[in-house]
């Protein structure tokens, strides 16, 4: 017996009101509904991972060996039976069923939701309303307290069998899987949810954001006997950059525009050419260094331009691998990329081959 979690991701996005589906919106650099995949995936608490979409062809093909994506159904309730179905096979112990929307989820409430699991069938967690709420039927309004309302979170955790017995037998649309044992007046664990496990509904809530924009510069001699490096990529040529580190122009300008967008100074403060222990370091070691901060503080990268000024190699040769390194290296997706080829039309330092520089405007965003 084993646990199972499952992630809700084929909903129409009819509020959303865009053309994107809200699963697949970006959110914090990367899709809404992966967020909840990799924390899942990378908790080690469940066996199965199970994903119901009507959208696989958006689902990246890393996900295809740690999770099964089941085609979804007309409504919610459709989609969460199908998926309860199919863990029927799985002889699975507890279930839990979550929301795609939700992309904050935290183990700790996870966590706290299998170990009540041990002594009860149905753990839902809620919050309290922080509004005052009226309640309508029947062309009459009643007012309801505020601590004797819940308002239901996701991801909600079920005995698979009881699940199972009355999912199989509803016939009724439902907004949530409690709804269930709610119908049949059957207990459930409420416990305390977390506030910032909330629902994405309207596209002005991913709008919160900050955009900041920073500019890189660098430029290197190109020498006899020194390797060269453009973006992480090494390059095959008789000539290299020279430099205290390994001199890669395009890392440390996209290295210099990061910072300069988060107001954290400039590579040269960071990395300085006076310290010995950055005596031919690698550029892609530095740049994860400053991505990893940059993290920690909230910011992500929306889109690099680069221009790569040189006369020789011709960049067009290694675009799409330079592009794939950089991709790698920020964590984020090649379409966040553009590369420009640019030469001085033989002028100059950079014209006679002896110099090669790259410029770089970043924007990065950040939620408040």
């Amino acid at each position: 017996m084993s646990n199972c979690f499952i992630i809700l991701a084929a909903g129409q996005s009819k509020r959303f009101k865009s053309r994107n589906l809200k699963q697949f919106t970006n959110y914090k650099n990367k899709p809404v509904l992966e967020h909840s995949l990799d924390k899942i995936i990378k908790s080690g608490l469940f066996r199965h991972v199970i994903l119901v979409t009507n959208k696989k062809s958006q689902v990246k093909s890393k996900y295809f060996s740690k999770t099964k994506i089941l085609k979804g159904g007309k409504e919610r309730s459709d989609s969460s039976l199908i998926a309860i179905k199919y863990a029927k096979k799985l002889k699975v112990k507890n279930i839990l069923i979550h929301d795609a929307a939700r992309p904050n989820i935290n183990l700790k409430l996870i966590k706290k939701i299998l170990l009540n699991l041990k002594k009860n069938k149905a753990v839902v967690p809620y919050i309290n309303s922080t509004d005052a709420i009226k309640y309508n039927i029947n062309k009459f309004t009643y007012n309801l307290k505020k601590n004797n309302t819940y308002l239901t979170q996701t991801p909600q955790g079920f005995r698979f069998n009881d699940i199972y017995k009355l999912a199989k037998m509803n016939k009724a649309k439902i907004q949530d899987e409690s709804s269930l044992f709610i119908n049949k007046n059957l207990k459930i664990k409420f416990i305390k949810g977390d506030v910032e496990n909330y629902k994405i509904t309207y596209i002005n809530e991913l709008k919160n954001v900050q955009t900041f924009y920073g500019i890189g510069f660098d430029v290197h001699r190109l020498v006899p006997g020194r390797k060269l490096y453009l973006g992480g990529l090494k390059i095959k040529s008789k000539v290299g950059t020279l430099g205290h580190s390994d001199g890669d122009p395009v890392l440390h300008s996209i290295t210099d525009a990061i910072l300069g967008a988060c107001r954290k100074g400039d590579i040269g403060q960071k990395f300085s050419d006076k310290n010995i222990k950055y005596k031919n370091i690698r550029s892609t070691i530095l740049l994860s260094k400053v991505i990893n901060e940059i993290k920690k503080i909230d910011f992500h990268i929306n889109n690099l331009d680069i221009n790569i000024i040189t006369q020789t190699p011709r960049i067009s040769k290694y675009k799409n691998k330079i592009i794939k390194s950089i991709s790698d290296i920020c964590e984020i997706s090649e379409n966040k990329i553009n590369i420009k080829g640019k030469t001085t039309e033989k002028l100059g330092i950079i014209g006679k081959e002896k110099a090669i520089a790259c410029e770089v405007i970043a924007s990065l965003y950040k939620y408040d």
